[in-house]
């Protein structure tokens, strides 16, 4: 039931974009059924080496691009809503002028202003993204929270007129990251991400084992 995976940072240096490039030539040869996707800040910098890759293996690789949206990241890193926008519509020009499918990330979402994250949201939209993905980057929301927070966003999504995905992003901090991903499911995310074993920041991500068989138990896998 897995049709997309990270495949890495290719941006991070020149092993993680050998490593990355062995990855897609891999699913390239192989012909297999798996979209590789990109994790990279929303600099044209880390977005670049994704491009070379794309076309060296012959096959679109989706652009993750992330960006810290909540106000305790804005303070740490001195950024305004402006610089937050304006970086995150340059990143996202840059991949959909070369031709890749962008998800537009926002770090920390569950904690961010719903209205940077709605200005944000829209002009992602506006300038190509086909997906947004919603992090609960410290494990901060509960059930309830992804509820408003899906609903929120496909509001604003409803509101471009485009058909545009959503992605659901959790860490197990709270113990909650398995039940929220299966709630953000429910409330209409089209896509949620786990990680294997659960092995990821600090106390872990949702655990891609326990989505799967429990997507089964609930009869949404074959």
């Amino acid at each position: 039931g897995v049709y997309s995976t990270d495949v890495g940072l290719p941006g991070a240096g020149q092993r993680a974009f050998e490593d990355v490039l062995t990855l897609c030539r891999e699913i390239s040869d192989q012909k297999l059924a798996i979209i590789p996707g990109c994790a990279g800040r929303t600099l044209v910098s880390d977005i670049a080496p994704m491009v070379e890759i794309s076309q060296q293996a012959g096959i679109p690789v989706e652009v993750m691009t992330f960006i810290g949206s909540s106000p305790i990241r804005q303070l740490a890193e001195d950024w305004s809503n402006e610089l937050i926008v304006e970086r995150s519509i340059k990143a996202i020009d840059f991949a959909v002028k070369e031709g890749l499918p962008v998800t537009f990330v926002t770090e920390d979402t569950t904690r961010s202003s719903p209205a940077l994250l709605s200005d944000l949201f829209r002009a992602a939209i506006d300038h190509g993204a086909t997906r947004l993905c919603l992090c609960d980057t410290v494990g901060h929301s509960t059930p309830d929270g992804v509820r408003n927070l899906i609903h929120f966003t496909r509001n604003v999504i409803d509101g471009t007129g485009c058909d545009v995905k959503i992605d659901w992003h959790g860490h197990n901090d709270r113990g909650l990251g398995l039940v929220n991903s299966i709630f953000a499911l429910e409330y209409g995310a089209d896509r949620v991400h786990g990680c294997v074993l659960g092995i990821g920041e600090r106390v872990g991500n949702a655990p891609l084992d326990l989505i799967l068989i429990n997507l089964k138990l609930l009869g949404e896998l074959g």
